[in-house]
């Protein structure tokens, strides 16, 4: 099943998600297991498992890296189960650099404006590495494709890092 053709939009990084949403409820309401319910088992179990796949394709295109990934090994380079690190020493030094600075936002004296800061940062990262990825996903040249994957990784680095920061706040403001 190809995610983009299911749900009826282009081949593209950038997506309309209240598309997306108003496609998934349109192909919800024809394939939910309730219109089979006087069906046959078989009709019954078809129509569960297209509604998964359905729900799984909804939940790949949302999410920006899973979209990404996806795209990724549509043009046959499939990085989803890789455990492959990246090799750029200036991203590692930055990274270093930014886990380290999550690690001070607790002891800051101000740590509304350092998370605010940190927050920043991180939607700067995600702007630019998506930026990029969507020219690279759109490019016909396999090196392009290469640059992509390695984007996609330093995209999972930057929501990791978002992630952490949400646990900080919890933990600063729960308290």
């Amino acid at each position: 099943m190809r995610y983009f053709e299911l749900f009826a939009i282009p081949v593209d990084y950038q997506i309309d998600l209240a598309t997306v949403n108003k496609n998934y409820l349109e192909l919800q309401r024809a394939v939910h297991p309730d219109r089979h319910a006087n069906s046959s088992s078989r009709d019954k179990l078809l129509a569960v498992q297209n509604a998964a796949e359905i729900n799984d394709a909804l939940q790949t295109l949302k999410h920006p890296v899973k979209r990404a990934e996806y795209m990724l090994s549509e043009l046959g380079v499939d990085i989803r189960a890789e455990q492959q690190t990246l090799q750029d020493p200036l991203f590692l030094m930055q990274q270093m650099e930014l886990r380290e600075e999550l690690e001070e936002l607790s002891s800051s004296s101000d740590p509304d404006a350092a998370i605010a800061q940190f927050e920043q940062q991180i939607k700067q990262l995600d702007s630019q590495y998506s930026a990029q990825l969507a020219a690279q996903l759109a490019s016909d040249d396999e090196q392009q494709w290469q640059l992509a994957a390695d984007n996609i990784r330093k995209l999972k680095f930057v929501y990791k890092l978002h992630d952490e920061l949400e646990r900080i706040e919890d933990s600063l403001f729960d308290d």
